[in-house]
């Protein structure tokens, strides 16, 4: 085994939640050969957002140090349904549908990743050649038992809500890509955890040498609260043009910005660390954020559109969009960490009553980042910070405490 250079571990170290085990990967990144790493994409939405990114990025710190990248893209298990997290059975993909999800995810990815050091794999090349035969032969590798040692299986199960047996499939079928694929290291969130290491049990039954399991963390939308996924409106796709990444990630609270720096940035740890010292010293939390907004517009949309969507920001904002110094307010959601926007207009003091929200709102008198909003039940996330404008003069930085 070679030398592993102390750089690369820590750069490859960098923003995991785990690894297991540490040792191994070590040894792995120490053996002078290129590394298979595969990490997988169920086809569930046509777009890849700023979550995904977090362990696209990784992929590609792989690739930096000459390890090829098996992207693989679940057209298979993407029409079973992922159970992880789920308090219900999930509505399957029709073969239709994943096919034009895939086909996004592939134009999309060499967004981040080197084409050279990519392998788009999908798993319906192995599991639509494995017979019936062969799929119960692999549901004899695990037990009932273990499957409900998952969390989410053992919450339905004590809950009594169903569960199907197609479900238990997925993590086995999931592992059975780490052998068929000869993985050396696998990455997911660490909602992914369970089948990750599912995959790791089926390489050594099968003689191999374990994968090398890396958990991300999940990245909280735009909210501040939940997972950023599309179903829930708090997330920002790569394919958005620069002004609207831009716009969206200012919306973040100063305390998400750090952790979106973490999980997304590709800076060196001690920028980051710089923007901290700067931040503890005195420095506009807003302006820093513009640094953080303008690398992400620029990643997907290049500088130039990345330069103009700040400007157009700063424009809109300061330079006759509105006061030059908006005034910050808090309010505070409820206890299902939501308020309802007329709520919030009357307590950052933007309206004087819920009665006159409602009215400014049927008038088209209110505006969030600038943008139009007429709909009277829109609630707002705790943890997210807009910019409420109310009439032609009355503006605030709102956050949701």
């Amino acid at each position: 085994m070679t030398g592993v250079d102390s750089d690369a571990l820590a750069l490859i170290r960098r923003g995991t939640e785990d690894i297991l085990l540490d040792e191994e990967l070590v040894e792995r990144m120490g053996s002078g050969r290129p590394l298979r790493i595969k990490c997988g994409f169920d086809p569930t939405a046509p777009d890849l957002h700023l979550g995904h990114t977090v362990l696209i990025n990784k992929l590609r710190q792989f690739q930096s140090l000459g390890h090829e990248v098996l992207f693989l893209i679940g057209d298979y298990t993407g029409m079973i349904g992922d159970p992880t997290g789920k308090s219900a059975t999930r509505q399957p993909l029709t073969p239709e549908q994943v096919r034009a999800n895939a086909e996004t995810y592939r134009q999309q990815i060499f967004r981040i990743l080197d084409p050279e050091r990519t392998r788009i794999v999908f798993n319906s090349e192995w599991m639509n050649a494995m017979d019936a035969s062969g799929l119960i032969r692999l549901a004899a590798r695990h037990t009932v038992a273990r499957m409900l040692e998952r969390d989410d299986f053992h919450k339905r199960y004590a809950d009594g809500r169903p569960i199907a047996i197609h479900e238990f499939l997925y993590p086995l079928i999931q592992g059975y890509d780490s052998i068929a694929l000869e993985a050396d290291v696998e990455l997911g969130g660490t909602d992914q955890r369970f089948n990750l290491l599912v995959g790791r049990e089926l390489q050594k039954q099968e003689g191999m040498a374990p994968q090398v399991v890396m958990t991300m963390p999940l990245l909280e939308g735009t909210d501040g609260v939940q997972k950023m996924s599309k179903s829930l409106d708090n997330y920002i796709a790569i394919e958005e043009d620069a002004p609207s990444i831009f716009g969206k990630v200012m919306s973040i609270s100063d305390e998400l910005m750090w952790r979106w720096f973490r999980l997304l940035s590709l800076r060196p740890e001690a920028e980051l660390e710089r923007l901290r010292r700067d931040a503890e010293e005195g420095r506009n939390p807003r302006d820093i954020k513009f640094e953080l907004a303008h690398e992400l517009a620029a990643r997907f949309q290049g500088a130039a559109a990345a330069d103009a969507a700040q400007a157009a920001f700063i424009a809109q904002f300061s330079q006759g969009g509105g006061p030059e110094d908006v005034p910050e307010r808090e309010v505070a959601a409820a206890e299902d960490g939501v308020i309802p926007l007329p709520h919030l207009l009357r307590d950052a003091g933007l309206t004087g009553s819920t009665s006159e929200s409602l009215r400014m709102l049927g008038q088209g008198a209110v505006r969030i980042d600038g943008e139009r909003v007429e709909d009277r039940n829109l609630q707002i996330g705790r943890g997210s910070v807009h910019v409420f404008r109310v009439g032609k003069r009355r503006y605030a930085r709102v956050t949701v405490t």
